[in-house]
């Protein structure tokens, strides 16, 4: 996943699976009272994006630490995703059914994300010789 290989962000599949959920946010945010438009629509677009934007952004970052920061940025905006989804089902506007189908989604790159800074932050421990 770093700027270590050729490989494009686009190949990632951290970004991928960002990017369906971006994609299936936003069909859900039509769906939501237009009166919302500037609230949760907004916040809720906002920080689904933001998930594959840092992605993208550190995987172009030259150094473990760059590129460690903004995989901890996109585990951030899957958590504000998450808290904004359970504002929606507080507000009633999408039922138990629909905020547990996302939070689902939401575990797949979750979980990709944190074995990749798994990965960064063991390559930024010295190395110790036998």
């Amino acid at each position: 996943m770093g700027s270590t290989s050729n490989q494009s962000f686009t190949e990632l599949i951290a970004w991928q699976l960002a990017r369906k959920f971006k994609n299936d946010i936003f069909e859900l945010s039509q769906k939501l009272p237009a009166d919302e438009k500037y609230r949760l629509i907004d916040q809720i677009i906002r920080s689904s994006r933001s998930i594959g934007a840092n992605i993208a952004e550190g995987h172009g970052r030259y150094t473990y630490k760059e590129q460690l920061n903004y995989c901890i940025q996109a585990c951030g905006s899957l958590s504000e995703t998450n808290n904004h989804l359970i504002d929606a089902f507080d507000c009633s506007y999408i039922n138990e059914e629909c905020l547990k189908k996302f939070q689902a989604q939401i575990d797949e790159p979750g979980k990709v994300l944190n074995g990749y800074i798994s990965f960064l932050r063991g390559n930024l421990k010295p190395k110790t010789e036998n």
